[in-house]
């Protein structure tokens, strides 16, 4: 597990865009990290419709359609709302304000430099995105994860500089803000709470740190912040920066939590992807399953049954990659390299196994969308959740910046 710095929460955050019907590469790439975190973290998961208007504002009508399929998905793949935040983004505003108030103090420089912004801009060359949502993305992306104080975020290496831009943000934030009036007097005030022995402590690791950088002292007098039951959250983040002689951590720093999923294979070799049109769904029929990995293309080599082929050259050996054991995996090495298993043989386990992947799936993926109600109700409750959650960080943010007054 992860270790958390000061201010954070054990709170994972992590979304998806709604550009369509999920599919395996989603599946083994996403949604089954998403289902073992949710017994490990206090988990928000969002569906990023605003994220999708970045790349797809001129097709609203996929983002409508694909929301509640999408949800529908991830209830079936295994994610339970009784362990996790389920939510809209649109339906939170203030994902939206803190964004604003963040622009506010990013420097434009910091936007341009993220790599997705110009590798996306390349890969995507049939759509115009020389707009300030596209270029603004990763920002929104810090509001959706400051917004709830996540301590960790789970990300594929390409998204790490995201997180890394939502650091930098948080920082100079606090760096701002974080000096409240009167901040050492309630940083005081703070340590009285403690009580005499707590307060006595903490005050000797602080000085110990600030006079000597003793950082075992440092990191002492974090866990005993972090055991401290009489005093508020408030309270507990200002200590967390009087420690280090700064001010409040209003907006905790988040940490990548890398994700190390197996790359799902399109059936044509490449990523899988909508855009390749190499997908299986995980609502697909399973006639069409099977009628998708019987005919997908194998080692060009292989023109005839006795051709020995090379596996490293086939599409279909990255398929045993992901489903087969390590006994399966020499049955195919030494059968198509000696020509004694045909292409349809060595494609047979993989038939077997991504039915048998699907079938629960789709067993509840039916379950759920013949009661629509159903769904609707557990995205409600989890956007009233996730709306106390952002609300209260949303509070300290205008508080902080000038913007806490009534009328």
């Amino acid at each position: 597990m992860s270790t958390v710095l000061p201010g954070q929460t054990m709170r994972v955050l992590s979304g998806m865009r709604p550009t369509g019907r999920l599919h395996l590469g989603h599946y083994h790439g996403v949604l089954k990290n998403w289902v073992k975190l949710q017994s490990q973290y206090e988990c928000f998961f969002f569906v990023a419709d605003w994220h999708a208007l970045t790349t797809h504002y001129e097709d609203p009508h996929i983002i409508e359609e694909s929301v509640w399929d999408m949800v529908v998905d991830w209830l079936a793949a295994g994610v339970d709302p009784n362990n996790a935040t389920l939510f809209i983004q649109s339906r939170i505003p203030a994902h939206a304000e803190l964004h604003v108030l963040l622009s506010m103090i990013t420097p434009l420089s910091w936007l341009e430099r993220v790599p997705s912004y110009k590798d996306q801009q390349l890969q995507l060359k049939d759509r115009d995105l020389s707009t300030y949502g596209f270029l603004g993305y990763p920002l929104l992306q810090s509001a959706d994860i400051l917004i709830y104080r996540a301590g960790m975020v789970p990300v594929g290496e390409d998204q790490v500089a995201h997180v890394e831009l939502t650091r930098e943000v948080a920082r100079r934030f606090n760096h701002l803000y974080g000096r409240e009036p009167g901040y050492e007097q309630r940083a005081e005030e703070a340590i009285r709470k403690m009580g005499k022995k707590n307060a006595k402590l903490y005050r000797e690791l602080r000085t110990a740190y600030m006079e000597q950088g003793d950082r075992e002292a440092l990191e002492t007098a974090r866990a005993l912040l972090e055991r401290q039951k009489n005093i508020t959250l408030g309270d507990k983040e200002r200590l967390f920066g009087y420690l280090e002689g700064g001010g409040k951590i209003i907006l905790p720093e988040p940490q990548a939590m890398l994700t190390h999923a197996p790359k799902m294979p399109g059936l044509d070799g490449r990523k899988m992807s909508k855009s390749y049109d190499n997908v299986i769904s995980l609502r697909e029929p399973p006639a069409e399953v099977e009628k998708k990995l019987r005919t997908m293309p194998t080692d060009p080599a292989r023109v005839h049954r006795t051709d020995p082929g090379d596996p490293d050259k086939c599409p279909v050996w990255d398929f045993h990659l992901i489903y087969s054991d390590e006994e399966k995996k020499d049955w195919v090495q030494k059968g198509c390299r000696s020509a004694k298993i045909g292409c349809l043989e060595c494609k047979q386990p993989i038939i077997d196994a991504v039915l048998a992947e699907l079938k629960p799936i789709q067993e509840r993926a039916a379950e759920f969308s013949r009661d629509p109600l159903a769904v609707k109700n557990i995205i409600a409750d989890g956007n009233k959740r996730a709306q106390e959650a952002a609300e209260a960080t949303l509070t300290e943010v205008r508080a902080a910046i000038g913007l806490g007054y009534s009328g």
